[in-house]
């Protein structure tokens, strides 16, 4: 039994199976909905969520199965006191995969272990986020043709962004990557993910907190929110919140096939004139996000070859 808690926990050959299987379901999305007939998908929501967790059960609903679950930790028996392994013991007897989103980093790895079914990581605090990194490269890969030789900004926070650290560990396999780390110095990756992940491996990047200036070396601009809920004080989110804006001026800086992805949701980081930009793709990114959950659960479920 296999589970995805991180990015990692995929091989390159395994990313690039779910990734070609994501692709056929957008082709033919209707082949594929019977797939899962009387399977059941857990999703265990400890904390808010509105794409991820209505991704997963669109996901599932689509491959003909059923979801059942709890969208806040005051609706569940945590409320009690019970815990996550204990909770992930009689799930296993409930359903047949889960998604756990939890703010506790961890949560879903000690899940993993007392789980009878495949566990996956919807997000677990700063930590991890690896449906999105799917979501994230099946829509670089449709849109550029390729996951190679690219040049990626990722601006805002980096600090706390789960999802950014996730893409960072996905992308660094891939030969020819490039980052342009854009963000406030309170807000730079940390320090391990620069060490071990960036000067270990040996690859190309910079950080600056100039977004404008580095607008036309991008490839992708993967754009995120300054999140209050991971700040321990107000004053620091207030004066940080709007450091880094993109509008419709520093689009014009940007190459004709710059593609700008966000996990969503968006507070302000991203104008809302530049949506009706054609390179501006977080909606359609959300859409392929639904795709790639489906082959990962197929996947998972051992169901990929069923009509292939």
């Amino acid at each position: 039994m296999k589970h995805l808690i991180s990015p990692l926990d995929l091989s390159p050959e395994e990313l690039d199976q779910i990734l070609s299987l994501g692709q056929r379901i957008m082709k033919d999305p209707s082949k594929y909905s019977h797939v899962c007939d009387g399977k059941k998908l857990a999703t265990l929501f400890y904390e808010p969520s509105t794409r991820t967790r209505l991704s997963f059960e669109a996901a599932m609903l689509n491959l003909g199965g059923s979801v059942l679950g709890f969208s806040s930790a005051d609706s569940s028996s945590a409320a009690k006191g019970e815990s996550v392994a204990d909770t992930i013991r009689v799930i296993s007897s409930y359903a047949d995969i889960c998604a756990m989103r939890h703010p506790k980093e961890g949560a879903p790895t000690v899940a993993a272990m007392h789980s009878g079914i495949p566990v996956i990581n919807a997000g677990d605090g700063g930590h991890n986020h690896p449906t999105q990194t799917l979501t994230d490269l099946i829509t670089i890969q449709t849109l550029k043709g390729r996951l190679d030789h690219l040049t990626i900004g990722m601006c805002g926070d980096l600090k706390f962004g789960r999802t950014v650290h996730s893409l960072i560990n996905a992308m660094v396999r891939y030969p020819g990557i490039r980052f342009v780390l854009i963000s406030p110095d309170e807000l730079r990756i940390p320090d391990y993910l620069r060490q071990e992940v960036l000067v270990d491996g040996n690859i190309d990047f910079i950080e600056t907190n100039e977004l404008e200036k580095h607008m036309p070396d991008l490839d992708i601009l993967y754009m995120t929110r300054v999140q209050r809920e991971r700040f321990f004080n107000e004053e620091d989110y207030i004066r940080l919140k709007d450091s880094f804006i993109l509008d419709a001026a520093k689009m014009r800086f940007a190459k004709e096939d710059m593609y700008v992805l966000h996990p969503l949701p968006r507070v302000n980081e991203i104008s809302t004139e530049v949506d009706s930009d054609p390179r501006a793709v977080y909606f359609l990114q959300a859409k392929y996000g639904v795709y790639v959950r489906m082959a990962l659960m197929m996947t998972l479920l051992g169901l990929e070859d069923v009509v292939c």
